[in-house]
Order: structure tokens, then C-alpha cells, then sequence
């Protein structure tokens, strides 16, 4: 009796293509296919409304925001090329969108000379990572910032921009995004301080 052997699976072949990603959803959706621009919507709406309501704290705009995105996303798709996922791109074009909302109403960001860098070490010299938390309360905190910050801090410390992408992105300097940053990160041990 031959013993079961379970069978050799090579991975290293194997390379993960995130740009073609939901591609024949996305080629329906090109070709005006309802069902397929529903299942794209469906796919990625959850994820780019919390993107929104992060970055504009409340939940009438972050579902204006997301369904003005989406409408967005569905004129212009016939630009995607696949370069990225389409994910990245839905979720750039969200941000954006997000970005223009807040600059309309008047996001305030300090223009700060470059020799008032921020990454300044507040008092604990520590980082947000020092923050053991739960998710809710700085959640809670987050939404409690002031805009600037809390777009600055969204961007760098939830969605992964680097402060070059978030200057270009703000129009501001690199050194007003770094400043902004760590105001935001002192500001939000104070709120959750206060909130604890």
C-alpha cells in the first residue's frame, strides 16, 4: 500500500498581480455593464466610505462624498490602465474628492518655515505606537481633532501616504505636513487623556 503523499506545491512561480485585480469586473464596467459597476461598488464602497468619514468626521458628507467618488469612478474609468490596483485608484480618487470637500470648506493648515519641522519629540518622546488603545477610543479621538490635523493625521498614520504625497496632495510644504502631524499626535494624547 502506497502511503498518501500530499502533493508538492510550488508557490515561488506564483506572483501576485494586484493591478489586474477584478480586471473582467473592471472591463465590463468600461463596457457600461450595470451588474458589474454594482459588484465594483459593492466591493469597494465599505472600505472608501470609512476612508471618507475619517477625513471629514461626519457621516451626511462621507456618503455625499462616496457617492459623488463612485460617480466619478464610473466617468472616468475609461483612464484606468491598470498601473495599480484598481482599489489604489478608487481610493485615490476618494481622497482626493475628500481633499477638494475640505479645501471648499476652508481647511485650515499653518504654513510653518521649514525650520519649525515637525517630528519635534513631544514631551514623552513617544509615538502614537507608545498609544495602547482601544481601536474605539481613538477612533473617537481621531474625529475630535481639528481638520487639518486630523486630514494630515488620516492620511500619514491611517492610509500610508508619506509626507511628500500628503504636501502634494495639500499643496503645502513637506515641512507643514510633518508639523501638522505632530501637532495632531500631540493633540490626540490630550483629547484621549481626557477622554480616559
Amino acid at each position: 500500500m502506497h502511503a498518501l503523499k500530499s502533493p508538492a506545491v510550488d508557490y515561488k512561480h506564483l506572483k501576485l498581480d494586484y493591478a489586474s485585480t477584478h480586471q473582467d469586473i473592471v472591463e465590463k464596467c468600461k463596457r457600461g455593464n450595470r451588474r458589474a459597476q454594482f459588484e465594483l461598488y459593492r466591493l469597494y464602497s465599505r472600505a472608501m466610505y470609512n476612508v471618507c468619514l475619517r477625513m471629514l468626521r461626519h457621516e451626511h458628507d462621507a456618503e455625499d462624498l462616496l457617492q459623488n467618488s463612485f460617480v466619478d469612478v464610473f466617468t472616468k474609468l475609461h483612464t484606468f490602465r491598470y498601473q495599480s490596483s484598481v482599489g489604489a485608484w478608487i481610493k485615490r480618487i476618494v481622497v482626493n474628492n475628500c481633499i477638494n470637500h475640505l479645501k471648499r470648506n476652508r481647511l485650515k493648515l499653518e504654513e510653518l518655515e521649514d525650520r519649525f519641522v515637525a517630528d519635534e519629540p513631544d514631551q514623552a518622546g513617544s509615538t502614537t505606537d507608545d498609544l495602547s488603545l482601544s481601536v474605539e477610543l481613538l477612533k473617537r479621538g481621531v474625529q475630535q481633532l481639528p481638520d487639518g490635523y486630523r486630514v494630515v493625521f488620516t492620511l500619514y498614520a491611517i492610509e500610508g501616504y508619506d509626507h511628500k504625497e500628503i504636501a502634494e496632495i495639500l499643496d503645502v510644504s513637506e515641512a507643514t505636513s510633518k508639523s501638522q502631524y505632530s501637532r495632531a499626535k500631540k493633540k490626540l494624547r490630550s483629547i484621549i487623556s481626557e477622554m480616559s
